[in-house]
């Protein structure tokens, strides 16, 4: 899959210039920013748009990528409905994430303003600007939507013209999430659990007058170019073939993982690099594949009742873990510690370690004594967990994270938390009973296995590097003409 270039008329082959506007979430801008990494190694040029507030956010990448990287600042609009400081997915609680919709729209204009005078070769998009396809078309730039979910997870929603029409998910009390999809590959248990079902119908509280994210979906898709998807044919071929099927024989592109890069989880400072060096003294203190990492992403908050029963079988499975305990949007807590059983902290101290401010995961999933993951099965979680061959605990919570756990436990690479399927209740003992099975019983041995396995392909640089490779090739392959300036 080496990369080839061609050549231009009169010289050597032309830098492109993407530009790239995910949707305003933390988890998106992390890939996004990876693929614009790759692609300033390459020798393009990238333009990352988002809100200012986002942008001040990013990782920091090196100064021989960040010369080719170019930050867009696209103001945010004002609204009563959010504060000046709520740009992203995690500055708000999940039953007010809709609420950010309507102002992503109004990026409209701007970004209007920056391909009119920018001309990028082509610029790929996230889920959420569904406008954005006509937009490109019109001032005839390539677009792309790029997808940062699996294949498995596009395939579930079906043909984009359906999601376009709203048709696909009717208001049937979860009916249709709940249910595999009939052209699901024969004996696939891909579907929502109802009480993730209900986790979603969440945001609908929010009440405001906003497109569907179903027909965000099926726009984005339907309209666009072509579809990259951040996955393998080593790990998915059967939903990529089938995800083929469904689009009619729009290019479908993988683009491998966008797994950690060295530049990952750096940073310059001094008080965060101090962190580490505490969380590093205490995991090479454990034994090699012992600890259990805990973490549930920026998005996702526990009940009090969750997080009892959580901490009850963390104590209770006699593993060593590392627990990353984010504080919930809105709180008046820094910690994120006050919804946690009385006198736990104390109970486990030594075998495990409770942090609840900024943590490198990259760097703590990397450590040796790290064995296993519990983790809400966020993509990004997923790839950087089995990256590093961890086997994983998955204890799904909203958006597509159901799906994800049901394709890992397809898989092979995973145990999921039991939990009652209608209110999403669970045992301490559930949880204790999931950590052993995946670190240390027997029965547990194909799983840590086939972790390890998938490493080959979730963490293969070379391979993974060849998926890129390909990707900029159809990149330059298919670029048009720039029109010529009146």
């Amino acid at each position: 899959m080496a990369e080839t270039t061609t050549k231009e008329s009169g010289g050597a082959a032309a830098p492109l210039h993407v530009a790239i506007f995910p949707w305003l979430a933390v988890g998106h801008f992390i890939p996004f920013l990876r693929l614009a990494g790759l692609l300033a190694r390459r020798g393009h040029r990238v333009s990352f748009l988002s809100t200012p507030g986002n942008l001040s956010r990013l990782p920091k990448l090196p100064p021989h990528l960040s010369s080719l990287v170019t930050l867009v600042p696209l103001p945010f609009p004002e609204t009563t409905a959010l504060s000046p400081l709520a740009q992203s997915s995690a500055d708000v609680p999940n039953c007010h994430q809709q609420l950010l919709k309507p102002a992503f729209d109004a990026l409209l204009p701007p970004l209007r303003s920056f391909l009119q005078s920018s001309r990028p070769d082509w610029i790929l998009y996230d889920y959420a600007s569904h406008w954005l396809p006509a937009l490109a078309a019109e001032l005839r730039v390539p677009h792309a939507f790029l997808s940062l979910f699996a294949a498995a997870v596009l395939a579930f929603f079906g043909p984009p013209r359906e999601l376009a029409s709203g048709g696909r998910f009717q208001s049937d009390g979860g009916g249709n999430f709940t249910a595999v999809p009939p052209w699901a590959p024969a004996g696939s248990d891909i579907a929502f659990r109802q009480h993730e079902v209900a986790r979603v119908a969440e945001r609908a509280e929010a009440r405001v007058e906003t497109t569907p994210d179903d027909v965000r979906f099926g726009v984005s898709i339907g309209e666009s170019d072509a579809v990259v998807v951040r996955t393998c044919e080593e790990f998915e071929p059967e939903w990529l073939g089938l995800l083929r099927e469904l689009y009619g024989g729009k290019p479908i592109l993988p683009v491998g993982f966008l797994p950690p890069m060295g530049e990952d989880d750096v940073s310059d400072d001094v008080e965060r690099e101090d962190q580490w060096e505490l969380m590093k003294d205490w995991l090479d203190g454990q034994e090699a594949n012992s600890v259990v990492y805990v973490a549930f992403g920026t998005e996702v908050t526990l009940t009090r009742a969750e997080l009892t029963e959580l901490a009850l079988g963390l104590e209770l499975s006699g593993s060593p873990f590392f627990w990353v305990l984010r504080r919930s949007p809105g709180s008046d807590r820094d910690d994120g510690l006050e919804n946690l059983p009385y006198g736990f902290v104390e109970r486990v101290k030594g075998r495990g370690f409770v942090h609840s401010n900024w943590a490198p995961q990259v760097k703590i999933l990397q450590h040796e004594s790290v064995g296993g993951f519990l983790t809400h099965c966020g993509y990004n979680s997923i790839i950087e967990g089995l990256s590093f061959g961890r086997v994983l605990i998955t204890f799904p919570v909203m958006n597509e994270q159901g799906l994800n756990a049901r394709l890992l436990l397809a898989k092979g690479v995973a145990v999921e938390v039991p939990r009652d399927e209608m209110d999403g209740s669970f045992a301490g003992e559930s949880v204790a009973g999931s950590i052993r099975l995946a670190m240390v019983d027997e029965a547990g041995e194909p799983l840590r296995a086939a972790a390890r396995e998938v490493k080959g392909v979730f963490g293969n640089k070379e391979k993974n590097d060849g998926y890129v490779d390909e990707f900029v090739r159809y990149l330059k392959e298919h670029k048009k003409p720039k029109p010529m300036m009146k």
